[in-house]
């Protein structure tokens, strides 16, 4: 496992090295402004997604097209959803963001929600995508939860199961079970109770509505006091689990590492308070497709930076290298694997 690590270009300035400052720093930070055009995929279901659209959209039909999923509970106005649409807008690409069930303006119809595994509505998109732009080349991001669903579903589908060239995965909680317990330990449970807040206030007015299937009332929803009993409560029977347990072990994305066929991009923080720091020592071998690159510091979904003169998301910038690679004419010579694949110390 130890070969095939290599080390993120990330440098944290003097004294924002600690991992909960900079976890928390891009909350406190300016977000750039950025336009959108909101789109409702309907899915087969019944039920719907909302696209967000980076806007003004391209003209070109064979724009490359990026494609993004947030974290749980996050959004288009998250800080990295804002810096990641952004950069590659700016680059020309076609900037899209999935909002998971129920995460966008409206909430979801169906009796259900969205959790670490649901590939099934990600698996659409790229369907449809792969209709409306078939000539595009396509690169997808997911941000923690989402990158572990995008992992994952990246993983079932093998290297020609999508429409899509390339993936990249940030800070994303690949043993869930294990990241459901860092998260009950010591300052980390000021993330968990954040999280938590935002999922019962969801639930509640559904609970109270009769609309979810659940033997729970607000009382016991009230007295969840931590990620894993939620999951055991909540997620997990919404989604046909038998339990918290059986959800983290079918929906974690982690032990699928060596399966992945398609040029995968990991980044990651070995400071990361939302899992332990022994998590990709814990995982398989990552296959030959995976090119993981760890920070010593960087916190979960942090990474800032001091450069122009002022903090900014390491992140975008390194995404936005990756982006640029894809799109040069370099990137689709035969036999090619992905630009992160071939660059020096890879």
């Amino acid at each position: 496992m130890r070969e095939r690590r290599h080390d993120a270009d990330f440098s944290p300035p003097r004294g924002l090295t600690n991992a909960h400052v900079q976890t928390l720093l891009p909350r406190v930070l300016p977000r750039p402004p950025l336009a959108r055009d909101v789109e409702v995929l309907e899915l087969p279901d019944g039920d719907f997604v909302e696209l967000n659209w980076a806007s003004p959209q391209p003209v070109d039909p064979v724009a490359p097209i990026f494609v993004l999923f947030h974290g749980l509970e996050g959004s288009f106005d998250s800080p990295y959803a804002r810096w990641l649409l952004s950069a590659a807008s700016d680059l020309g690409w076609r900037a899209v963001l999935m909002h998971f069930r129920g995460c966008g303006s409206q909430p979801n119809r169906l009796p259900r929600a969205y959790h670490s595994g649901d590939t099934a509505d990600a698996y659409w998109l790229f369907g449809q995508l792969a209709h409306r732009f078939p000539k595009a080349l396509k690169v997808a991001t997911g941000v923690s939860l989402g990158g572990n669903m995008l992992l994952k579903l990246v993983a079932e589908q093998g290297g020609d199961g999508l429409d899509l060239a390339g993936a990249i995965v940030v800070s994303a909680p690949l043993d869930l079970a294990a990241s459901a317990d860092r998260l009950h330990l010591g300052f980390s449970q000021i993330y968990e109770r954040h999280l938590l807040g935002a999922l019962k206030r969801k639930v509640r007015g559904r609970l109270v509505r009769g609309e979810l299937p659940l033997p729970l009332d607000t009382g016991g929803l009230a007295s969840l006091s931590s990620l894993r009993a939620y999951d055991d409560a909540v997620t997990a029977p919404l989604h046909g689990f038998e339990g918290a347990i059986d959800y983290y072990q079918r929906a974690s994305a982690g032990p699928l590492l060596a399966e992945i066929e398609l040029p995968t991009l990991i980044l990651h923080a070995d400071d990361d308070p939302f899992m332990p720091a022994t998590l990709y020592e814990r995982l398989p071998a990552p296959s030959s497709a995976v090119h993981l690159e760890i920070a010593r510091h960087g916190g979960h979904v942090g990474f800032m930076e001091w450069r122009n003169g002022r903090l900014e998301p390491w992140l975008a910038r390194r995404i936005s290298q990756e982006l640029q690679a894809w799109s040069s004419p370099a990137a689709h010579w035969p036999g090619r694997t992905g630009p992160h694949l071939t660059r020096s110390g890879s």
